[in-house]
């Protein structure tokens, strides 16, 4: 069970992640944070300022969202919290199972998370990755993760930094996406509040189509595209020489291998 979940760190991934918790429905007694510097919790959910404080939490489980660069420093000072009977969640890119083992050598399990900020409307992917963990926590750990928008399992942890750029740093490409597709259309002489408004929206109902159709994407882009029209003429040049496939698998391997340097710095 995780009857008591302590944050440490609310910044914007831990605050959206709780937002949507209490959101689901769940308690705000389920929950605490630890955090020095947030100006203040959400009602009903207990803030604490430093560790000491923190201790006597009575929290099962621990949630890490300080930034990865800071495990080696912070790292000691929040074993009191990650003792025994204790399972440590981790938002920390980069920083592997093993790493977090030795930094909490005490707790019964560690995991890995990777939502994005959708959690905070319930509807964020969910990358799970643990050691330590038996059949009834990991069914508990999915449920509880689950509620943030749909939650899986991921057994090979060498793909981890792979989906994390895709399903965790994916959101942000999408947004610069948007302000790209907008900034075109400026570009070439509408308004900046009408191209804003309408490039939104265009991915917005976009999206949600493709959530809900029975097809692949790009079979929803051919139907979008008649032989010889408009929209063909703009795929041609998205597609000419795989222009941006190219472009996004240079931007995931970016992402992926950012994991891999942010591990080796910790």
């Amino acid at each position: 069970m995780i009857d008591r979940l302590l944050v440490i760190g609310c910044g914007n991934m831990g605050g959206a992640m709780l937002t949507g918790w209490l959101a689901a429905g769940e308690p705000t007694s389920r929950f605490a944070v630890l955090d020095p510097g947030l100006p203040e919790a959400p009602a009903g959910v207990t803030l604490y300022r430093t560790v000491d404080d923190a201790v006597g939490a009575g929290h099962d489980a621990v949630l890490l969202g300080i930034k990865p660069q800071q495990l080696g420093a912070l790292g000691p000072g929040l074993q009191a919290l990650a003792g025994a009977g204790v399972t440590v969640y981790s938002l920390l890119a980069g920083i592997t199972l093993d790493q977090l083992a030795r930094a909490f050598p005490d707790a019964v399990g560690h995991v890995r998370v990777m939502p994005n900020l959708a959690s905070r409307i319930n509807k964020s992917p969910v990358i799970l990755c643990e050691q330590g963990l038996d059949e009834v926590s990991r069914n508990t750990a999915l449920a509880l993760y689950d509620q943030l928008g749909s939650a899986v399992w991921l057994d090979d942890e060498g793909k981890f930094d792979l989906v994390t750029a895709l399903a965790g740093s994916g959101p942000g490409f999408v947004y610069r996406f948007i302000d790209a597709l907008a900034s075109a259309a400026v570009d070439l002489g509408l308004d900046e509040a009408t191209a804003a408004s309408l490039a939104l929206a265009t991915v917005e109902g976009a999206s949600a189509l493709a959530a809900g159709a029975d097809v692949a994407p790009a079979a929803l882009a051919d139907r979008v595209a008649s032989p010889g029209g408009m929209t063909r003429e703009g795929l041609n040049v998205l597609d000419h020489e795989q222009a941006l496939q190219r472009l996004l698998a240079d931007t995931l391997r970016a992402t992926r291998d950012k994991g891999a340097a942010l591990s080796q710095g910790s």
